[in-house]
């Protein structure tokens, strides 16, 4: 797994690097201590996981992550409890609390290689229903609509009741092809028509883009 560090302190840095060593499944890539010259690393040179610090100068590491939507596992490295909520929101892999321990960055660094090996190559999910596991094909998956405790699942061909959170089911799609767009829509990338100001279109629908998730469209869908 190809890993970069985005982390301001030098001695958190350097224990990121020491333990990433003793794992031999883990490549260093490259450090930075703020963000800027890594977004523009990341634009020609993917990797599979990043160690990222919450205060990293002029941009935070959540703004970051609301910027780049990185299609990779992120572990987040912080001295502060108090942004983990917020960082789960953004499916993050794991949350590191400084001073951490060989054993706690092994288990973020675990969760980081299953959930690479979930996503290449994927082609359907399982969906808890009431009753059932529906399978549901990804090429088929247009959109995910928030209905109250309930997300509507939208396909080609039906639609699908499930009380899996947007965060759970964020968990099983991959990253490169389903964005989200809105606190209560999730879509797919392939499938969007058109983008209208503050909705884009999927199947004749008009979906609402919240300025949240403004920028992190606009980096998806530019222009290569």
């Amino acid at each position: 797994m190809k890993y970069i560090i985005i982390e301001d302190e030098p001695l958190a840095a350097a224990r990121v690097l020491e333990f990433a060593g003793r794992l031999p499944y883990l490549d260093y890539q490259a450090s930075f201590e703020s963000a800027l010259p890594a977004i523009e690393y990341l634009k020609v040179n993917p990797v599979n996981l990043i160690f990222l610090d919450i205060n990293i100068g002029e941009i935070s590491g959540i703004q970051f992550l609301e910027l780049v939507r990185p299609d990779c596992a992120v572990i987040i490295l912080s001295a502060y409890q108090e942004y983990a909520l917020k960082s789960f929101e953004m499916n993050v892999t794991d949350y590191l609390l400084k001073p951490f321990t060989f054993e706690r960055f092994y288990m973020a660094a675990q969760r980081a290689q299953i959930l690479q090996a979930r996503l290449p190559g994927k082609q359907f999910v399982f969906i808890k229903t009431q009753y059932r596991l529906e399978k549901v094909i990804l090429s088929e998956l247009l959109y995910i609509e928030g209905a109250r405790d309930y997300r509507r699942i939208h396909t080609k061909t039906q639609a699908l009741m499930t009380l899996e959170t947007f965060g759970e089911l964020e968990l099983q799609l991959p990253l490169s092809r389903f964005i989200r767009v809105h606190k209560s829509f999730l879509v797919a990338l392939d499938k969007i028509e058109s983008i209208e100001k503050d909705f884009i279109r999927i199947a004749n629908r008009l979906i609402p883009v919240s300025d949240t998730y403004k920028m992190a469209l606009a980096e998806k869908t530019k222009p290569k």
